[in-house]
């Protein structure tokens, strides 16, 4: 449990770098600060996922889904190959494997 505990952690700090990327590469384009605001709060997010609390498995459900919807209400569906569909991805797998810890009672 603690290497999908880690898994998901990891995977939430990749989408968040990523995200600050994207932010950084085109600051001005439409929903950029929410981008980058999302962005800092995957990686808060998955370094909270590191520290064996529950809390942080709670968070690692409903941010993404938070983030995603509000993504897909603002941009739609995105393309199969693109940033956006990456993101999609690694939060989806992310948020299953913090669903998988909260649904096994595990604290680690």
């Amino acid at each position: 449990m603690k290497t999908i505990r880690l898994l998901a952690g990891s995977l939430l700090l990749v989408s968040g770098v990523l995200h600050a990327i994207v932010y950084f590469q085109a600051p001005d384009n439409p929903g950029s600060i929410g981008i980058l605001a999302f962005g800092i709060i995957y990686c808060l997010t998955g370094l909270l996922l590191f520290n064996g609390k529950r809390y942080p498995l709670y968070l690692g459900v409903f941010v993404p889904l938070i983030g995603m919807t509000l993504s897909l209400i603002k941009f739609g569906v995105p393309e199969l190959i693109s940033m956006s569909a990456l993101f999609k991805l690694l939060e989806i797998i992310a948020v299953v494997c913090s669903l998988l810890l909260l649904s096994k009672g595990s604290k680690k």
